[in-house]
C-alpha cells in the first residue's frame, strides 16, 4: 500500500483520502470566506457611495394631483348640491302633485256622494210618485168601474121603463078601438 510521510508522521491508504478530503473542504470553505467578504466589502462601498434619488419631481407631480383632485372635489360637491337642490325641488313638485291628486280625488268622492244622494232622492221621490199614480190609478180604475156599475144599473132602469113606457104604449095603442080600424 502507499504510504505517505509528512512532517515525522506516516500516513498509509485511507488515511491519505481522509487527510485530502479535509484539505480540500478546508480550501473550499476559505474560499467561500473570502468569497463572501469580497462581496461585503463591495456591497460595503455601493451603499456608502449610494445617493438617494431626487423626487422633488414627484412631489410635485403629487401637489398638482392634489391641486387637480381638490378642485375636481370642490366641482363634484357643487355638483352634488346641485343635484341634491333639484332632487328637493322634485320632491317638493311630487308632494304639490300627491296633495292637489288628494285634493281631487276627496272633491271627487264628494261630488259622487253628493250625486249619489241626488240619485237616491230622485228614487225615492220616483217611487213615491209611482206608488201614488199606482194607487190614483187604481181609484180612478174602481171608481170608473164603480160609475160603469152604477150607469149600467140606471141604463138597465132606464130601459126598462123605457121598455114598460113602450109595452104601455103600445098596449094603449092596441086597446085603442080606433086602432083597429
Amino acid at each position: 500500500m502507499a504510504e505517505v510521510e509528512f512532517a515525522g508522521l506516516k500516513f498509509k491508504g485511507g488515511k491519505i483520502f481522509v487527510i485530502i478530503t479535509a484539505l480540500t473542504t478546508l480550501g473550499g470553505g476559505l474560499w467561500g470566506g473570502f468569497e463572501f467578504y469580497k462581496d461585503y466589502l463591495t456591497m460595503k462601498e455601493q451603499i456608502q457611495e449610494y445617493v438617494a434619488p431626487d423626487l422633488s419631481g414627484f412631489d410635485k407631480r403629487i401637489d398638482l394631483t392634489k391641486e387637480e383632485l381638490s378642485s375636481k372635489t370642490d366641482l363634484i360637491q357643487t355638483e352634488v348640491e346641485m343635484l341634491m337642490s333639484e332632487m328637493e325641488m322634485m320632491m317638493q313638485e311630487i308632494r304639490l302633485v300627491a296633495d292637489v291628486a288628494n285634493e281631487l280625488k276627496n272633491d271627487l268622492r264628494q261630488d259622487v256622494r253628493r250625486v249619489e244622494k241626488i240619485v237616491n232622492d230622485v228614487e225615492q221621490l220616483v217611487k213615491e210618485d209611482s206608488r201614488e199614480t199606482n194607487q190614483e190609478l187604481r181609484q180612478t180604475t174602481k171608481d170608473i168601474q164603480e160609475d160603469m156599475e152604477l150607469l149600467k144599473g140606471k141604463l138597465e132602469q132606464a130601459m126598462t121603463e123605457l121598455e114598460e113606457k113602450i109595452d104601455k104604449r103600445i098596449k094603449l095603442a092596441l086597446e085603442n078601438p080606433l086602432s083597429q080600424m
